[in-house]
């Protein structure tokens, strides 16, 4: 390997110090292309696994279902629990309904479109009940029909930092 050096840096006209620069230089390069390759193979990985956890729990669907104008809760429960259908696989002798009319608040994890959202719907959010729902569209009508970012929440009187939080994670200002 030696020789081999020797006769390049000849054949190249450069001097031994300068042929070691450039094989720490080939090295490093070589070394900084493996770890780039590695940190994105874990990178993947890590987003694999993520995604993976966000997958839609039922109640995640119940509530976007209850979003979804024009369906009907107790009818897609009814399907859901068919005899031959997937989903009633295991569940047929089950007595019990599969899904509440209404699940609690705590447990919708959906978001929903602020500048187009009912009251109906902004009462599904945790600690929205009928008047803030009635404030927050009434806020939104004082600006046109459009709010554009979460801060100008906090306008609203019974809306403060803990509940801006809350609606940051629900609300969409699309």
């Amino acid at each position: 390997m030696k020789d081999f050096l020797q006769n390049l840096s000849v054949r190249l006209g450069i001097t031994r110090a300068e042929m070691t620069a450039v094989t720490a230089l080939l090295f490093f390069l070589v070394l900084g292309g493996i770890i780039r390759y590695g940190s994105s193979v874990q990178e993947a990985d890590r987003l694999i696994r993520e995604a993976e956890r966000t997958k839609f729990s039922e109640a995640e669907v119940d509530s976007l279902l209850r979003l979804a104008p024009g369906v009907d809760l107790a009818t897609v429960a009814e399907e859901a629990n068919a005899p031959g259908t997937e989903a009633s696989a295991g569940h047929q002798g089950d007595s019990a309904p599969r899904h509440q009319a209404r699940p609690p608040k705590s447990q919708f994890t959906g978001t929903v479109a602020f500048n187009r959202a009912t009251a109906a719907q902004l009462q599904q959010l945790p600690g929205i009940g009928p008047a803030i729902a009635k404030q927050l569209i009434g806020f939104r009508e004082e600006k046109g029909g459009k709010v554009r970012q979460f801060d100008d929440f906090l306008e609203v009187k019974g809306i403060g930092k803990k509940k801006l939080e809350v609606l940051k994670k629900h609300l969409t200002l699309e």
